[in-house]
């Protein structure tokens, strides 16, 4: 008997265009119904969830932008400039209010927790900032090769760094000490993201494999997948937690069940006008929307419906 599987359907709703390069970045702001986009272009642009027609450019800078962060609850986004450091932006004022040069190589990943700011830089520098005084507090190196990127786990208090010698390791969030280090991949590791329970660390890596790391075991490893053909970009679940997303240099997005993780779906160019270049990021707006960007100048939004298989009694 076939066994009964979940079922999605996908529909391209939205399409946001106007980015002169590559697109690298999105942070999503769902409680105002937007999100912010940067990338090779050097605009950092804000989005209305529900309309692709309105974007507008809160900032204008010289180089590359890998990395962009809003705050939750306030008017503040802070964004990686290449080369540049940090800079912090108003959103109702539209302009940079504050700039700290605090590397001179690329910044790849910026998260936010408790009041600070964690910057994954490419001279393997992890990078601690107080946000209310937009100064440094400490700088964590632990590599030579580049930190590429970050995930925060609240309830033990610890920050995972991906890093390109194939490395993760893990920090205490309140003194940045390091806890835990393993060779997890065989190649970069690209992104890392804790299940919304945090019983889990993913990561993804250049090497196309997709880890999975029970994280209350010492990281030990649960399960490993050859999830794409290359390189896998970024990772990021749902609102409910129960199926997540992954996007690639393949060109390619696929969407997990969290409690099997078992494919579920793909999403390309061939079956649903999927990109047409390398994936880079993506967001989750609830349960059923997601968000994707890409070197294809292009970020576009899709609209998942959801069949569950039906349980005889």
């Amino acid at each position: 008997m076939a066994e009964n599987r979940i079922k999605i359907s996908v529909k391209k709703e939205a399409v946001f265009t106007g980015h002169k390069d590559c697109v690298y970045a999105l942070s999503p702001d769902l409680n105002r119904k937007k999100f912010y986009s940067s990338g090779s272009d050097g605009l950092i642009v804000g989005w209305d969830t529900d309309n692709s027609e309105v974007g507008k450019v809160l900032a204008r800078v010289e180089s590359t932008t890998y990395a962009i962060c809003s705050i939750p609850e306030s008017e503040l986004i802070v964004i990686g400039q290449n080369f540049e450091g940090v800079h912090l932006i108003n959103l109702s004022q539209q302009r940079i209010v504050k700039s700290a040069k605090i590397s001179e190589a690329a910044i790849f990943d910026i998260k936010y927790f408790d009041g600070k700011l964690f910057i994954a830089t490419g001279d393997g520098t992890l990078v601690v900032m107080d946000l209310a005084g937009f100064t440094t507090l400490a700088r964590v190196k632990q590599s030579t090769t580049y930190a590429r990127c970050i995930a925060i786990n609240p309830q033990l208090k610890e920050i995972a760094v991906g890093y390109s010698d194939n490395f993760i390791r893990v920090f205490n969030t309140e003194n940045y000490q390091l806890v835990a280090e393993w060779e997890s991949h065989k190649n970069s590791v690209f992104t890392l993201c804790y299940s919304p329970d945090y019983t889990y660390l993913l990561s993804g890596s250049r090497d196309a494999h997709l880890k999975i790391w029970e994280a209350h075991e010492q990281h030990k490893l649960f399960t490993a997948i050859v999830a794409h053909m290359y390189t896998i970009n970024h990772i990021a679940f749902n609102a409910s937690g129960d199926f997540f997303a992954t996007c690639s240099k393949d060109k390619s997005i696929k969407v997990w069940e969290y409690k099997t993780f078992r494919l579920v779906k793909v999403i390309d160019k061939a079956r649903h006008a999927g990109h047409g270049t390398s994936v880079n990021r993506l967001f989750w707006d609830g349960d059923t929307q997601l968000f994707s960007c890409s070197d294809d100048r292009t970020i576009s939004k899709w609209e998942l419906e959801f069949e569950f298989p039906t349980i005889k009694n």
